[in-house]
C-alpha cells in the first residue's frame, strides 16, 4: 500500500488532472448529447454551449483541485481566468473545427465524433493549464 501511496504522492498532479479532465469531459459530452440528441440542437450550436460549461467547471476544479493556484487580488483571479479562457478557446476551435470536419464532411455520428475529439482536446489543455496558466 505505501507504493501506491508513494506514487501518487509522486504524480499527484497528473492523476488529479486525469480525474478531474475526465469529469470535464464528461461534463462536455453530457451537455453535447443532452443538446444534440435529445434535444435536436443542430450539433455547432450544442458543441459550443458545451464547451462554454465545460471550460468553466474546468477552470474552477483545475485552479483549486489540480494546480492548487491561489490567487490573493480579483487581479490576479481575473489574469488567470482570462488565460485559461483564451488557451481553451485555442483547443475550443481545434473542437469545432474538428466535429466540422468528422460530422460535416465526414458524415461521423455525432457522438463518436465528440469523444475522439476529446481525446486530443484533453492532452493540449493539460499542457496549456501546466506550462502557461497556472505555473508556479
Amino acid at each position: 500500500m505505501s507504493t501506491l501511496r508513494k506514487m501518487f504522492k509522486t504524480h499527484k498532479e497528473v492523476i488529479n488532472y486525469l480525474i478531474f479532465g475526465i469529469l470535464t469531459t464528461l461534463v462536455n459530452m453530457g451537455v453535447f448529447y443532452l443538446l444534440d440528441t435529445v434535444q435536436d440542437v443542430p450539433y455547432l450550436i450544442a458543441n459550443a454551449f458545451s464547451l462554454i460549461v465545460s471550460i468553466l467547471f474546468a477552470f474552477l476544479t483545475n485552479k483549486k483541485y489540480v494546480f492548487k493556484s491561489e490567487t490573493a487580488t480579483i487581479s490576479a483571479w481575473l489574469k488567470e481566468f482570462f488565460l485559461f479562457c483564451s488557451f481553451r478557446l485555442i483547443s475550443a476551435g481545434f473542437d469545432m473545427a474538428s466535429m466540422l470536419l468528422l460530422i460535416g464532411f465526414l458524415q461521423w455520428n455525432s457522438n463518436f465524433a465528440k469523444l475522439a475529439t476529446q481525446l486530443v482536446v484533453v492532452l493540449l489543455n493539460y499542457f496549456f493549464s501546466k506550462w502557461f496558466i497556472f505555473k508556479k
